[in-house]
């Protein structure tokens, strides 16, 4: 692999100039500025677990922004890494603090999102339009799909799941339009990725957050 091979993925990318995608670059501070919120809400609290997701949050703004100037395997790797990493952490924290579960079956039960989404990307890449963002579609079905199952146990975290979902729904669409409607938009739509899922993860960190103020654990 050539980890120094450019990318060039984008609509605002046109060289492989370091600056080539400012506001896919300078949009990533949402990230930051979603960390630093959400640090100051669960700091103190003693949710451990909830400070690890803000960690990676601040991580996923960073990798993004690396990927957006530097636009090399490495750097996507950057990008990718973390938003995995935030995904599994949250399911994990959502099966233990949420269904109660024992910790192994947490961890396993999150392990297990890895062959669910090489399942199902491939379905999602039928669907039109959808292109490259299908790589990420699992995840708000996966939301909506623990959204349902807890709506009757813990009905307002079952509304937060599913508004999360909503958010990354309107994420993922604009991912997804910034090549097709490039010719008519130079600037692009890839930013708004940036934006809505700052906001989207950061709500997802507060879901959790409220959960644990307002139920008690065992």
């Amino acid at each position: 692999m050539d980890w120094f091979q450019e990318i060039d993925g984008y609509c605002e990318r046109l060289t492989p100039a370091y600056w080539a995608e400012p506001i896919n670059a300078v949009t990533n501070a949402a990230f930051l500025v979603a960390a630093f919120i959400m640090w100051r809400r669960v700091r103190g609290q003693g949710m451990p677990l909830a400070m690890m997701l803000v960690v990676i949050l601040a991580a996923i703004g960073v990798g993004s922004f690396l990927f957006h100037t530097h636009a090399q395997v490495w750097s996507a790797m950057a990008d990718v890494v973390p938003i995995l990493l935030f995904i599994l952490v949250y399911i994990f924290a959502i099966n233990r603090d949420v269904w109660h579960m024992n910790l192994l079956p947490a961890a396993l039960l999150a392990a297990l999102f890895i062959p669910y989404a090489v399942a199902t990307v491939p379905l999602f890449q039928f669907v039109p339009g959808l292109g490259g963002s299908a790589a990420y579609a699992p995840v708000p079905l996966l939301i909506l799909t623990y959204a349902y199952l807890l709506r009757n146990r813990v009905p307002d975290t079952a509304r937060g799941l599913a508004t999360g979902a909503v958010i990354l729904i309107a994420s993922i669409t604009f991912r997804a339009l910034d090549d097709p409607i490039c010719a008519h938009v130079p600037l692009g739509t890839h930013f708004m990725w940036h934006i809505l899922n700052a906001v989207m993860l950061g709500w997802m960190i507060e879901v959790y957050r409220r959960h644990m103020t307002r139920v008690p654990q065992p």
